[in-house]
Parts: structure tokens; sequence; C-alpha cells
């Protein structure tokens, strides 16, 4: 039977997900940004939480964890090289070890850039990315705690998994994220079809994730840094991926669209 998915809004724009296996009952919350939403789609599910997978220590991923923790005894995984910055973590992992949900096994990748230690968790039988914030659709953490480069390291990991992944993130940035996209890339026909789709989404009320590997690979301008078209559009004809990706990234730091 296949894993069973919930995207739960929380906070103002940020996601936790709930991932489900049938066979076991095991049920993982990839980050906790808050209680009240989580507790009410476990309730409305009538799953009982066993883990919570954490991508970084951001306040805005963990501030549920401690409560949830208690509630359900849930085990709590996150990034070893942030380990005293989550609160009652119990499993701290770094790059390749492997996260049993049940009878579903992912594996850990370290993304680093949003944050030294941010990680995300790659389902690889069930074509499933937690991105956490490192990939948005459309768009990309900001490198708070890593100079912009090695977060482009850490995204062309990421462009490096099958097409047919589906990616969860951790925000609801798609439609900023496009418009700024479209800027950057004004010929790009997927790029315009995606962020109108999102925009209706939007407006609907709907979320505008998951996404895939191969349609961010299509659409993403944070995935198109050592594309030498894109580098001489903003001005930088020739120069190295790190340093186009620095430029996109401040320039999506000041963008007002």
């Amino acid at each position: 039977m296949a894993a069973e998915l919930r995207l739960i809004p929380c906070l103002a724009d940020n996601y936790a997900v709930l991932l489900h296996d049938p066979v076991t009952e095991a049920t993982a919350v990839i980050d906790a940004p808050e209680v009240a939403p989580i507790l009410a789609a476990l309730e409305r599910e009538n799953w009982t939480l066993t883990h919570i997978l954490v991508t970084h220590h951001h306040t805005d991923h963990i501030a549920g964890v401690l409560a949830l923790k208690e509630r359900y005894g849930a085990t709590v995984v996150g990034p070893r090289a942030e380990r005293e910055t989550i609160p009652g973590l119990d499993v701290a992992v770094v790059d390749g070890d492997p996260v049993a949900v049940g009878s579903l096994v992912g594996r850990v990748l370290e993304t680093p850039g949003h944050t030294k230690g941010h990680i995300v968790f790659l389902f690889e039988e069930e074509r499933l990315l937690f991105s956490g914030d490192t990939l948005f659709v459309l768009g990309c953490g900001r490198p708070f705690e890593c100079d912009p480069p090695v977060l482009w390291e850490s995204l062309a990991r990421l462009r490096a998994l099958p097409d047919d992944i589906s990616v969860y993130c951790g925000h609801e940035y798609t439609v900023s994220n496009g418009r700024f996209a479209v800027s950057v890339e004004p010929d790009n026909a997927a790029l315009a079809a995606r962020l109108k789709e999102a925009e209706a989404q939007r407006a609907a009320g709907q979320p505008t994730l998951p996404t895939t590997i191969g349609a961010e690979k299509a659409t993403n301008p944070f995935l198109h840094a050592d594309d030498p078209e894109l580098a001489e559009r903003i001005g930088l004809p020739g120069a190295e991926p790190g340093a186009v990706f620095t430029e996109l990234r401040s320039l999506k730091n000041s963008f007002r669209g």
C-alpha cells in the first residue's frame, strides 16, 4: 500500500506534512511549526504520531516539537550539526543515514546553505522529497548561515535527482517566487504557465505543493545558475555558477514585484 500524505498549513505561510505508513500505522510529521493544526490533522485521520523529522533549527520549523513529543512519545530525528539547537532530539543524523517510518525507509541528504546543518529527507521508493527551506517551488531559501555558493551546490545536488520525485517544501512562497523568476527568465513559457497556475491556486485558497524535480528543473531560475544565457541576462557573462547564484539571490532579496 502506498504512503499517505497530508499537507498542513501552519503559521502565516509554513507547511508541515504528515507521512503515514498504512502497513504499520507509523506516522511522521516533517517539521513542526505549530501544534494545533498538526494535532487537528492527526485526530481527523485517527493517526498516532510516531516520528518528528526536522530539517533545520529555525523556530518556525521546530516550535511544536516538544509538545508533540510529550503528547505522543514520538521519536525526534534531525541533523547532527544542529543537535544543540533542536529541542528533544533523539536521533542525530548525517548524510546518507537511513530514516524509517514504519516500512517506509528514506535517507538523509545534507543540504547546507539556508542553515549550516540543513538536511532533507528523500524517500526514493515513494518518490518523495521533503526539502525544508532548501528548495522551494520556483525558488530557494535564503543562505543565512553559509555563503550563497554553498546553497547552490546543495540545490545542484537536488537537481540531479530523478524528475519524477515529488517535492514538499516548508513554505508557501510560490507566487512571489514566480514573479521574481519571470523577471529574470521572461522567455520561459513553462515558468509563465506555472506562475499563472499558482496565482489561480492561491486565489482559490489551494496550496501550490507539491512540485516535482522535473518541474523545478524547467522553471526555477535558482537551478539555472550554470546557464550561460541567464548569467548574461543578469549582467554576469561568463561568470561561475556560484557567482551567478549569489547575484540571483541578491536580486531576489531586493525584488518588489
